[in-house]
């Protein structure tokens, strides 16, 4: 009996030091309670850096409520280009050349707007144009043609607001006659350049179609209007009685006179920012604008030719040789309709027309090629063709904003077609018959970012007039490159 009892209290002594040795010792609870740990929530994923909405360049403000600012933009186009040339031209190495790719800066811009307050205004637009390896130099340049082009002056003007319906101001401007395109914002356009068609007098009596006087502009409702007197530049076409040909004019060298100018045009829908000369090309949509324009340009013995051939023996002065005065005018009327078609799509439709009359004396003609790529003084070397002349013109350009996401969120594309139409009096076949000028180019704008960043493929059918009588379609395909910022 007692060894049961024995075993019971030595069972119950192991059990006891058992659970004693498995408790667990808990401090006893003094005070509050520690704070729970801090939720650590997961680090959200940072989204896409999206580029900032392009708002016309860099603005610095000059004042705390910005009234007075600066803007500054810069902006490059660049071409690279295969052309089949015309006939008979020639290229850098003085050899016949049928054809040949090149590359070249089509423009080069740096614009600033200042505004000092609300009625002034100042704009200085500096940049070079059409340089390229065998063009674009400055004149008297020692390191060859194409190098070290000239850096100069495109606009320096000053303006005055004088009430809500007029601004007064002067310098080298681009304030012109005769159609919307004569001042044409050039990184806006429709298609890869414009015609040609819109600026009869370029460079001969006026600097990159700048002029060098007083303009007065301004909107009452949706009537727009442009008007200026320029002081003429000399011409650069040198020549003198006895260089014409006769019954042919040229720009008059010793013309020193006014050129008038000025454009209208009525805004039936959305009405256009006017702060700065150049007109937009096409929105993209983004307004809805309808407008008919009407211009013109008149200079005074701007033009002379010589009516009889030159006298068997030349005098010492060549001025001596009767010649007879004439004057240039040029009337255009022109419709621009740009709008939305389908919001959802972002898809848009733009057309510009325009009609020219030119007065610019006895038969006279201007021929010209951007960017020629051919040498010599053949007026139809490389991709020169008929511009303008005494006579008619007409031009028409259309692009269709395509929906969006055919080529990502951001890429759109933007199919255009240009034509352009001319019939010039000097332009005529062995039998007198006139020879109308064909111009076609059609391409797409793979817009980037807008006109901010944009790829623009070109082809164009050039007509050439080496031989009038047999007149030949020459392919052109230019690819550009254009940014703005």
């Amino acid at each position: 009996m007692k060894s049961f009892y024995g075993r019971l209290l030595a069972a119950s002594l192991l059990l006891a030091g058992a659970a004693a040795h498995a408790q667990v010792v808990v401090p006893p609870s003094t005070g509050k309670a520690p704070p729970p740990a801090p939720v650590q929530l997961p680090k959200p994923t940072p989204a896409p850096t999206k580029s900032a909405p392009y708002a016309g360049g860099m603005r610095i403000s000059l004042s705390p409520d910005g009234s007075k600012y600066v803007r500054i933009m810069t902006a490059h186009q660049f071409w690279a280009r295969y052309t089949e040339n015309n006939s008979n031209t020639t290229n850098a190495s003085e050899e016949l050349a049928y054809d040949q790719v090149d590359f070249g800066i089509r423009r080069s811009r740096v614009l600033l707007v200042a505004q000092l307050n609300p009625r002034f205004l100042i704009i200085t637009q500096l940049g070079i144009n059409s340089q390229s390896t065998i063009s674009g130099g400055g004149p008297g340049e020692t390191t060859g043609p194409g190098k070290k082009p000239v850096f100069f002056i495109h606009d320096a003007l000053v303006e005055y607001k004088v009430n809500k319906y007029l601004n007064f101001g002067g310098g080298l401007h681009y304030y012109n006659g005769i159609s919307r395109q004569t001042s044409f914002a050039a990184f806006s356009l429709i298609g890869l350049d414009v015609p040609g068609t819109q600026s009869p007098s370029i460079d001969a009596i006026d600097q990159t179609g700048r002029g060098l006087g007083m303009y007065a502009r301004g909107r009452i409702k949706g009537f727009d209007y442009k008007l200026s007197v320029n002081d003429a530049f000399r011409s650069n076409i040198s020549s003198t009685p006895a260089t014409l040909t006769t019954g042919v004019a040229q720009f008059n060298p010793r013309s020193r006179g006014l050129v008038y100018q000025g454009y209208f045009d009525w805004e039936f829908l959305d009405k256009e920012a006017n702060l700065v000369p150049f007109q937009v090309g096409n929105y993209l949509g983004a307004r809805r604008i309808f407008n008919l324009g009407a211009g013109f340009l008149f200079y005074k013995d701007g033009m002379y030719t010589r009516p009889a051939a030159n006298p068997t023996t030349l005098p010492t002065n060549a001025w001596t040789i009767p010649y007879e005065k004439q004057n240039l005018s040029v009337l255009s009327a022109d419709l621009f309709y740009d709008t939305p078609v389908d919001t959802a799509q972002q898809t848009a439709f733009t057309v510009y027309a325009a009609a020219y009359r030119y007065n610019m004396g006895s038969n006279f003609v201007r021929y010209g090629g951007t960017m020629n790529p051919g040498t010599g003084s053949n007026a139809l070397r490389g991709n020169a063709v008929p511009q303008l002349g005494t006579g008619t013109a007409q031009t028409i350009q259309t692009g269709f904003v395509l929906p969006k996401r055919l080529l990502g969120p951001k890429v759109r594309l933007q199919p255009y077609a240009t034509y352009i139409h001319g019939r010039y009096d000097a332009v005529r076949t062995s039998d007198g018959a006139i020879r109308d000028v064909h111009i076609l180019d059609g391409g797409v704008n793979v817009l980037l970012d807008g006109h901010q960043a944009k790829i623009t493929l070109n082809y164009r059918a050039r007509p050439d007039f080496t031989d009038v009588n047999n007149v030949q379609y020459r392919p052109e395909i230019t690819t550009q490159l254009q940014v703005i910022l």
